[in-house]
């Protein structure tokens, strides 16, 4: 087992810091969860979620809580109640999602704004390889995680309610704007490739051509498998979900077909075809087929963009370590940003020609390779 695995699988006793009153909530629980019989254990999920995350146990039923952070937080960060609004939706239109029990606006009950949700049963994989699998269960993991990702952003979001979840248009304009903002009130050192892409990126955006529901943080740890690795059972972790470009989402998965093997969730470097795991040509083929797309225009300007956010979220997590020295980085993510920017340039390298795109699917899968000049100023 990997060390993100180790980190990261199964529960434990609740950390001191992130410790509430459990007798409180065992109460709000009995007056507004159907079915909820004590009595209570409280145990928190292992890792670092950027909200914390607890299983409940009663002698029926398991639950998972996720709650906003304890303290001064950042203006639109840990948007629980948005997650609980979501997921709402999203199972009336049978995509997979945890069932959705309450959630508690009042921060007083706890210390902060929480939800409940089902504990739903199945395998969250922390290491891409999937080494625990064959090569033919791996193989369908990964296509059943690419087509779960079709299948969201061909939901039509205002027929479930959604149709006011974020601003239709100018997707990529509104996040750089966001995440620029958030970078800079959690700056704590300069980068300079964080500057110049800053500077690059609102310039150069694509146009967008479809809107769709947007999960944000679309990776193999987010999802729960079930079966024999051919459903995915649930998709979590919805706080950076919104509506816009689709192909934010697509872009973000691929992504860690390049980054190294050692990052969480991805697999660069490893030998996918004696694994049984699709390519990335491969991954965007059947997303493309899925969604009735030709080919994907530009895919460098997503992953260049796609890097810059992620540099965001790593400076805002440096940032709420300075200011409250209590939270640390999640385990599996030391200091990240060095290793992403000197990958970038590789990453964009091989991102095959948009002219290229359509002759993929007349080659062998984990035969296909390309390399172009790209014009990101890293």
């Amino acid at each position: 087992m990997s060390e993100t695995a180790s980190d990261f699988l199964g529960v434990q006793p609740v950390e001191k810091r992130h410790r509430f009153d459990e007798a409180a909530l065992g109460r709000w629980m009995q007056v507004n969860v159907d079915g909820f019989d004590g009595p209570l254990t409280v145990l928190q999920f292992r890792g670092g979620q950027s909200n914390p995350t607890y299983r409940l146990e009663t002698p029926g039923r398991k639950y998972v809580l996720r709650r906003k952070p304890f303290g001064v937080l950042l203006p639109t960060a840990h948007a629980v109640d948005r997650e609980y609004r979501l997921i709402t939706a999203l199972e009336t239109a049978r995509f997979p999602v945890p069932h959705a029990y309450a959630i508690c606006m009042d921060p007083t009950v706890i210390g902060a704004m929480f939800y409940l949700m089902e504990a739903v049963e199945g395998t969250i994989h922390w290491d891409a390889a999937l080494p625990d699998l064959t090569p033919d269960t791996r193989r369908k993991v990964y296509e059943a995680m690419i087509s779960t990702l079709a299948n969201l952003h061909l939901i039509d979001y205002a027929a479930i309610g959604l149709g006011d979840y974020g601003r239709p248009g100018n997707y990529f304009t509104r996040q750089i704007e966001r995440w620029t903002k958030q970078y800079r009130a959690s700056e704590t050192r300069r980068i300079d490739e964080a500057e110049r892409l800053m500077e690059w990126l609102p310039k150069t955006i694509p146009e967008q051509t479809r809107t769709s529901i947007v999960h944000g943080d679309y990776r193999i740890d987010n999802l729960v498998v079930a079966g024999r690795g051919d459903r995915i059972a649930a998709v979590l972790d919805w706080e950076l979900s919104t509506l816009g470009d689709p192909l934010a989402d697509l872009s973000y998965m691929l992504m860690h077909w390049e980054l190294p093997a050692s990052e969480r969730g991805a697999l660069g470097g490893l030998d996918l075809q004696a694994l049984g795991i699709p390519t990335r040509d491969d991954a965007l083929l059947l997303y493309c087929a899925c969604t009735g797309r030709s080919g994907i225009p530009n895919l460098d300007w997503y992953f260049a963009y796609n890097v810059f956010r992620l540099a965001c979220i790593f400076q805002g997590i440096a940032g709420g370590c300075e200011t409250e020295p209590r939270r640390t980085p999640m385990p599996p993510m030391r200091n990240p940003v060095p290793r992403v920017w000197r990958r970038l340039p590789g990453i964009l390298r091989s991102v095959p020609a948009p002219e290229k795109i359509d002759t993929l699917a007349a080659r062998p899968a984990g035969h296909y390779t390309i390399g172009r000049n790209s014009h990101v100023p890293i």
